[in-house]
């Protein structure tokens, strides 16, 4: 795997049937690299807090092969590295392959997958479509949130590379099939319930369907 881009947003309105809300989803392509914290990226605008930055979903990461699916759905949105609100553009990111608790290190940062993204209606009114949100979660292109364990700089075309693979697991497609299509499985559940490095919010969410 290989960064091909590194983006940052400010907050901006954004607009979609008739309401109007701010947003850091507009993330803009960096020239040269990014810095990453333990709560997020240096200068880029988190503004629902509830559902995006903070120590288990500090750095967001799309791949950038995923493209090509959702521009055949909309041929006249304008693309860019960054329109899915990923701090990371990278190729070859697999979600059916990276697991939870799964460590890498780009450039000097040490990242570990924490959990993958369930889409808002956000991205409805970025691809100004009802449908993009179920197009996205019907997919397994989730994308990956990840924590930060080493601060530092990651640069353009810098290499994705594998430190650790977690043992005993779940895949992040895995993880977002319990909100997809196969939200009543028990036995999985359980088993993702009991990963550590699993983000503590969709843990929550996904302890819920047991209730």
């Amino acid at each position: 795997m290989k960064v091909v881009s590194v983006n940052i947003a400010k907050k901006e309105p954004i607009s979609w049937q008739g309401k109007t809300w701010q947003t850091g989803i507009f993330k803009k392509e960096q020239s040269n690299f990014i810095v990453v914290t333990k709560t997020g990226v240096y200068n880029d605008a988190v503004v629902d807090k509830k559902y995006h930055g903070g120590e288990h979903m500090a750095v967001y990461g799309f791949s950038k092969n995923h493209y090509a699916v959702f521009k055949n759905h909309y041929p006249n949105i304008p693309f860019y590295n960054g329109i899915f609100g990923e701090n990371l553009t990278i190729e070859n990111l697999d979600e059916t392959k990276i697991k939870i608790g799964d460590t890498f290190q780009i450039g000097s940062v040490i990242l570990q997958v924490s959990q993958p993204r369930l889409p808002c209606k956000t991205l409805n009114a970025v691809f100004k479509s009802n449908e993009m949100m179920k197009l996205f979660l019907n997919s397994t292109f989730s994308g990956a949130y990840f924590r930060v364990l080493k601060e530092g700089e990651i640069y353009k075309n810098d290499k994705v590379i594998l430190l650790h693979r977690a043992n005993n697991s779940a895949t992040l497609s895995e993880i977002y099939s319990l909100f997809t299509t196969n939200k009543k499985n028990t036995e999985l559940i359980k088993h993702v319930l009991k990963i550590d490095t699993l983000s503590p919010k969709i843990k929550k969410d996904i302890q819920r369907k047991l209730l």
